[in-house]
């Protein structure tokens, strides 16, 4: 299994023998060794991810990876947390999605209403299995536990992905924007509920819905 390690905070190193991984096309830095790239089809796996991205209108172009040696990857400067699957499910914004190990299984599932509202399809990715995942985030990225007595609302813009048994529901509110004058538009947020953590970033993605 490909050896996933930061170089620095906004730099991914990962150890190769051999293995391959999916990364965001394109994220590559540098490399040593040997290397074969690869570009993949659709963001999720076969044609049903293809279809639903095409559908959704959602863009996540990953390629493969492979080889012997080290290979560097990073993305706009943003920070990079490592993100560890032991058979469970990790759900994530897919521009936050740099890299995985070749291993874990990549697809869709339906978000519903804040899709939507953010103007990029009405699906999110999803990360199966045992490995390994490099998440991007606009600065560093917060771990927020949810607990059944704990719920956590979320701004969409500062959402970066989720893991545990956590029920989603979305709901119109106040932002913070919306006091200073600033939204234009219905305000929606993210209510997380059950036993879980949220990944969230200090720095609101652009969206296209106003106050979300």
């Amino acid at each position: 299994m490909a050896m996933f390690r930061l170089q620095s905070s906004k730099v991914l190193a990962v150890d190769m023998t051999g293995d391959a991984v999916k990364a965001k096309n394109g994220s590559m830095v540098a490399y040593d060794g040997e290397m074969a790239f690869r570009k993949l089809s659709g963001g999720g796996e076969g044609l049903r991810g293809m279809v639903t991205r095409r559908l959704t209108g959602e863009q996540m172009t990953l390629m493969e990876v492979k080889g012997h040696g080290t290979c560097f990857f990073a993305d706009r400067a943003s920070e990079i947390n490592l993100v560890g699957l032991r058979g469970d499910k990790l759900y994530v914004e897919s521009s936050n999605l740099l890299a995985t190990d070749g291993g874990l299984r990549t697809g869709t599932t339906f978000t519903g209403l804040r899709g939507a509202s953010q103007g990029n399809g009405l699906f999110t990715t999803t990360v199966e299995g045992h490995g390994q995942a490099a998440l991007l985030s606009d600065g560093p990225a917060v771990l927020l536990r949810v607990s059944p007595q704990y719920p956590l609302t979320v701004d969409p813009g500062a959402y970066v992905a989720h893991q545990g048994d956590l029920r989603q529901s979305f709901q119109s509110g106040v932002t913070f924007r919306t006091l200073m004058g600033e939204g234009g538009g219905e305000a929606f947020q993210i209510r997380f509920e059950g036993d879980g953590v949220v990944y969230v970033q200090p720095s609101e993605r652009n969206t296209i819905a106003g106050d979300v």
